[in-house]
């Protein structure tokens, strides 16, 4: 009887143990620094040095853009997902791309929605 007791007590703290461990948050990737950034487009790879701060979640990212024009975004890390929003103003108006890709390690792939340009892919190479 006692075995059985403790068997129970053994499998309950066991369960509960997984159930916190689901609950623990999970520390977002560390994207700090400069990665060398190419996005697909249909004109041809746009490759571009992506500069990250990262406060916890929270990112900023700056680039040159087409024709060194300067790109900033603002956006989170939440575990291995980035994802962060770049304005550009344009005569025709504001102009939003999104960028939403995943971590792994000194690497990062995504796509990035250009309004009704459609999706294409983005990789980066964190190089410091």
């Amino acid at each position: 009887m006692r075995l059985r007791i403790l068997l129970i007590v053994v499998l309950a703290l066991g369960a509960a143990g997984s159930l916190l461990a689901q609950d623990a948050p999970v520390k977002p990737a560390d994207i700090a620094g400069v990665w060398e950034m190419t996005t697909q487009t249909p004109q041809g790879d746009m490759p571009a040095d992506a500069t990250f701060t990262q406060e916890g979640e929270k990112i900023k990212f700056s680039a040159a853009g087409f024709q060194g024009m300067e790109m900033t975004g603002e956006g989170t890390v939440k575990g291995q997902d980035v994802e962060w929003t770049v304005v550009l103003s344009t005569p025709q108006g504001d102009f939003a791309l999104t960028y939403k890709g995943k971590v792994d390690g000194e690497t990062m792939t995504g796509e990035v929605q250009a309004g009704d340009f459609g999706a294409f892919p983005f990789t980066a190479k964190k190089k410091k």
